[in-house]
């Protein structure tokens, strides 16, 4: 993964903020040919067929019970990745687990997910940075095109590359807060003004 830094920010706080008997529902998806065998956010080379998910916010590391709404199956994942960066989805889990909620052919389900585990290294890595993605683009003259406009105005904009099996993205991200309510007043914002598809993620170490 690569990054083009426009500014730079400040130093991540600490704390934890998805504790263990965390609660959330929503909608879940699945990826899998198109990051297989390629790193995840954490290091780890993404294996389609194992139990993990990506999550924007959560700890890297966090193990969570991921319950389909539905049909009532569950599965236990690791959060490994970010993701999914799509509007109105929560999680996006690795073909194994979709296959074990039985949500392949679907492609997206219903589900209730719950942190039961935290990662060993909470105490270093808990709390840290968030930053807004405001788009994604397949063409890098697009993305730099809009993070040129947005740095008129707002500070920390920055480009991140993101190459799968068959394709690369460019993602144009805002900001960088020590907070996760900083990073939601911003999104907000760039939503209003700038009329863009404007979202929180967690940037990680």
């Amino acid at each position: 993964m690569a990054i083009v830094t426009v500014s730079c920010a400040s130093m991540p706080r600490t704390g934890i903020d998805y504790p263990i008997g965390y609660r959330e529902t929503g909608v879940a998806s699945w990826y899998g040919k198109q990051f297989h065998g390629r790193p995840t956010a954490n290091g780890e080379i993404y294996n389609m067929y194992g139990l993990t998910a990506a999550h924007r916010l959560m700890p890297l590391g966090t193990v969570v019970r991921v319950t389909d709404r539905e049909n009532g199956r569950s599965v236990t994942v690791k959060v490994n990745d970010r993701g999914p960066f799509i509007h109105g989805r929560i999680l996006d889990l690795s073909y194994g687990a979709a296959k074990h909620l039985g949500m392949v052919e679907s492609g997206t389900a219903p589900v209730a997910i719950e942190v039961i585990a935290l990662p060993e290294e909470f105490d270093r890595f808990g709390g840290g940075l968030y930053t807004v993605q405001v788009g994604a683009f397949s063409a890098q003259q697009n993305a730099r095109y809009l993070a040129g406009q947005l740095s008129r105005k707002y500070a920390d904009v920055y480009l991140v590359t993101v190459r799968t099996n068959q394709n690369t993205v460019y993602r144009v991200r805002v900001g960088l807060f020590n907070g996760e309510g900083p990073a939601l007043r911003m999104a907000d914002r760039l939503s209003e003004e700038e009329n863009l598809d404007a979202f929180v993620t967690r940037k990680d170490p």
